[in-house]
């Protein structure tokens, strides 16, 4: 897929991957072999039909294409950008063993823009309220937007509640413009608003209203997809200086308040000229990429693992080296130094070595006594993890949580501990990824279904 150019990319925050023409995506859509049991669709979290999708495309029928991804993936635009194929249904591409897999990504990409540019493309409206039942959707994440998809279709009256003043969740806050555009992100949620979703921003459920509200107010049943909006700290002295951010404020200030457009948006971001980023992650990667776009001249990835455990795309990490991104890997933080109006200026790093694997499979980083040293900077944004906001939680104490403040459901049907109610995404997980998140969204809808045809 063509790319805009590295050096001019770093200036600009619109699209890095440019996407297919016509002619590239037939092409791609050419070299699948159509096997008669595709595993590829074992790796895809919401069930398409990826040879269905894929042939129609080698036929250059775009909008049959389109109407099979649509059956069962409610966000395919956002899918095609930011879900990691490659280790879900491109690994599976019987292709991928000897040669490069089928791009199944770039080619849902295409279709999808291919539907939002045109005309003919929008949805016919053939979904309405059947029942008399409603659900609903608490978060316009990815999860959310999954379940309310689904729900629709299943003949339900659906109503999202949104905490924020515009819909998206993570997907507008948290992924910046130049790796998913929020206009992308709107257009899938006006497609779902056509349908019949109905829309409620500005509702902080747990404080606006709470869920014995919904119910009381006639919902049969509720979807917690809230998602991990609540950041972790590395809990290490001078963590308080100015110029220190979390991942979460520093992102969406830029992403969804307009900060990286200042002065035309009256939301201010500051961001030096010296930038650490602590974590390893997609989101680490946004943050460290944004801060170039931003004007670091000097824009770091300092994770305490080596380059072989990074968790973040394969893609994202290209793209960041790309940019002119520095990796520092081997590192963890031990304390942050503030100059006397009390900005950062420098982290004390610790070199670490790899022991024995941890409880995700991944070597644990151990100290090396005496290797302390320090790096000079004006910015560190720290973006380790995130966990549930508990609002929502506290003012419903039927709802189990874990140690980590996430919610405890039936990995089966995501129905939680409170009847009626079912959660799924980064509220259940902690932060993960867009697509194991709408996978969530669908088995929720099934199981919605299920409990409201059982009363």
């Amino acid at each position: 897929m063509p790319h805009q150019d590295p050096q001019e990319r770093i200036h600009n925050f619109y699209e890095v991957a440019l996407g297919y023409t016509k002619e590239n995506a037939i092409t791609e859509a050419k070299r699948c072999l159509m096997c008669k049991k595709p595993a590829c669709i074992q790796g895809c979290p919401v069930e398409i039909n990826i040879p269905g999708f894929i042939g129609k495309v080698a036929e250059g029928n775009f909008r049959g294409a389109y109407d099979v991804i649509k059956e069962t993936n409610a966000l395919p635009a956002i899918c095609g950008r930011v879900c990691p194929q490659e280790s879900q249904c491109e690994k599976f591409c019987v292709l991928g063993k000897k040669f490069e897999p089928v791009a199944i990504g770039r080619m849902e990409r295409f279709v999808s823009d291919m539907s939002l540019a045109e005309d003919d493309f929008k949805p016919t409206g053939e979904y309405s309220v059947t029942r008399p039942e409603k659900v609903a959707i608490v978060g316009s994440g990815p999860s959310g937007l999954t379940c309310a998809g689904d729900l629709v279709k299943m003949g339900y009256g659906v109503t999202i509640f949104e905490a924020f003043h515009i819909m998206g969740g993570v997907l507008v806050y948290g992924i910046p413009e130049f790796r998913l555009p929020n206009k992308i992100v709107y257009a899938e949620i006006s497609y779902l608003e056509t349908l019949g979703v109905e829309l409620k921003r500005n509702m902080v459920i747990g404080k606006a209203l709470t869920l014995y509200d919904l119910f009381k107010g006639g919902y049969s049943a509720a979807f917690l997809g809230t998602g991990a909006g609540l950041p972790t700290f590395l809990r290490i002295p001078g963590e308080n200086a100015n110029g220190i951010f979390s991942a979460n404020e520093f992102l969406t200030r830029n992403n969804l308040m307009g900060g990286f457009m200042f002065p035309k948006y009256d939301t201010p971001i500051y961001c030096g000229k010296r930038v650490a980023v602590f974590g390893g992650g997609n989101t680490a990667m946004d943050s460290v990429r944004s801060s170039k776009r931003l004007g670091a001249e000097r824009a770091m990835i300092l994770y305490r693992r080596s380059e072989a455990e990074l968790p973040a795309r394969a893609e994202e990490y290209e793209n960041a080296k790309e940019e002119g991104v520095e990796f520092h890997f081997l590192v963890s933080p031990l304390k942050f130094d503030a100059n006397d109006e009390g900005w950062v200026k420098s982290v004390t790093l610790q070199k670490m070595e790899l022991g024995e694997p941890d409880d995700s499979g991944r070597r644990r980083p151990v100290p090396v006594a005496g290797s302390e040293f320090d790096i000079e900077i004006d910015t560190a944004i720290v973006a380790i993890g995130t966990r549930p906001n508990p609002l929502l939680i506290r003012a419903t104490p039927e709802l189990q949580t874990t140690r980590w403040g996430t919610v405890v459901v039936n990995e089966a049907t995501m129905a939680t501990t409170m009847e009626g109610v079912f959660a799924g995404g980064d509220i259940v997980t902690g932060g993960a990824t867009v697509i194991s998140a709408m996978g969530a969204g669908k088995i929720a809808a099934r199981s919605i279904n299920e409990y409201i045809e059982g009363k």
